[in-house]
């Protein structure tokens, strides 16, 4: 039998620990990690021709796999519909880390690498330097975990 202090117990742990729990999908994520748009409406060619995340303007919008993108202008725009696979990041813009262990996690602008010519996006600066340890490593057991982690 549960006392009311280990049941209180309980309950105040809860939150925390479907916090820290990996999440588990429902139905199928969507194949790009959106909040509402595409990589929290970060422009994804200025991570390579800036070397920063830029925030994208929704005048400068392409729609590609199934999410809304934002530029920073309407160039980056164009470079971006004439080769997506060259500037969209792996995993979907969702944590690159994350992938590595088998889940999802959303993204932050500030934790990015760009790796061999392509884009990592990761949760926070801690998962980025985890993510950093071992590159090489973490993209073999994120691609292994791809897509069928989406749910």
């Amino acid at each position: 039998m549960l006392t009311r202090r280990a049941a209180l117990g309980l309950f105040a742990a809860t939150p925390l620990a479907l916090a820290l729990a990996p999440k588990a999908a429902l139905a199928a994520e969507p194949q790009v990690f959106q909040n509402p748009t595409a990589i929290n409406a970060i422009d994804p060619v200025a991570y390579f021709t800036k070397k920063k995340p830029v925030k994208g303007k929704e005048k400068h919008r392409v729609d590609w796999n199934g999410a809304t993108w934002h530029f920073s202008s309407a160039k980056n725009a164009s470079k971006f519909e004439a080769n997506p696979e060259a500037y969209a990041p792996v995993f979907g813009g969702y944590c690159a880390f994350a992938a590595s262990k088998g889940y999802l996690a959303p993204t932050v602008p500030e934790a990015w690498t760009i790796h061999e010519g392509k884009l990592y996006l990761n949760a926070n600066l801690r998962a980025m330097e985890l993510w950093r340890q071992d590159i090489p490593g973490n993209i073999k057991a994120g691609l292994a975990n791809w897509p069928g982690i989406l749910g």
